[in-house]
């Protein structure tokens, strides 16, 4: 079975995602990612929007600073990327996601796909209660469904906290790539969001942005 898995943060850029794909650790992150059984790349991927938007908050471990989570009930639009991958790599995803051991997957797998028949009839399902553990389904592409993680949490109920400049350019990247956008557009699209709005300058935005596309068509 295929699902869309539906990225909102880092792994928006096609090279993040191979470390989650492919194991070991990416440039400027902190963490060492064990990979997918299953280590062929995504068959396909398109730019997308779910409705809704994302914020940062918490403390990432693979990047220190806020992390990005898609909060359905925020005004606007959220820019995503779809990527087409089975459902084991979808549930290998999920476990690095989660910060589980690579072990656990085996019995993540079947928990994993009740989440997503649930989600996809629901809207929504939860796997646990940590972070990037609740499965939201904002409708399907294709036929196929669109899956992505979140926190259990909405915007509204948790502090806000900037990213760190390695992991918001990283999005950038990824935004760049994905849905073809210009710096400046990036820029005010990622100033705009709880967690940057709030810790970072406008103009700090800007130039992170145009420095992390420096060398890119």
């Amino acid at each position: 079975m295929l699902v869309w898995y539906v990225a909102y943060g880092s792994n928006m850029h096609a090279a993040r995602l191979a470390w989650y794909i492919g194991g070991g650790c990416p440039p400027g992150g902190r963490r060492t990612y064990p990979g997918c059984r299953d280590n062929r790349p995504p068959s396909r991927s398109a730019p997308v929007w779910m409705p809704g938007g994302i914020y940062f908050a918490g403390e990432s471990g693979a990047w220190t600073g806020g992390m990005a989570f898609y909060d359905p009930e925020l005004p606007g639009a959220a820019a995503a990327r779809a990527y087409l991958v089975t459902v084991e790599q979808f549930t290998d995803i999920a476990a690095q996601e989660m910060y589980r051991p690579t072990g656990d997957t085996d019995d993540l797998l079947p928990a994993t796909s009740a989440a997503i028949d649930a989600a996809v009839a629901h809207g929504r399902a939860t796997l646990g209660p940590g972070r990037y553990e609740t499965l939201v389904c904002p409708g399907r592409r294709a036929g196929v469904p669109m899956l992505t993680f979140t926190a259990p949490e909405p915007a509204s109920a948790v502090p806000h906290r900037p990213p760190a400049p390695a992991y918001l350019g990283m999005i950038a990247r990824g935004l760049h790539e994905s849905h073809g956008w210009p710096a400046e557009r990036i820029a005010e699209y990622l100033a705009r969001r709880p967690g940057v709005a709030d810790g970072w300058k406008r103009d700090r935005v800007t130039t992170l942005v145009a420095e992390a596309l420096v060398g890119i068509g």
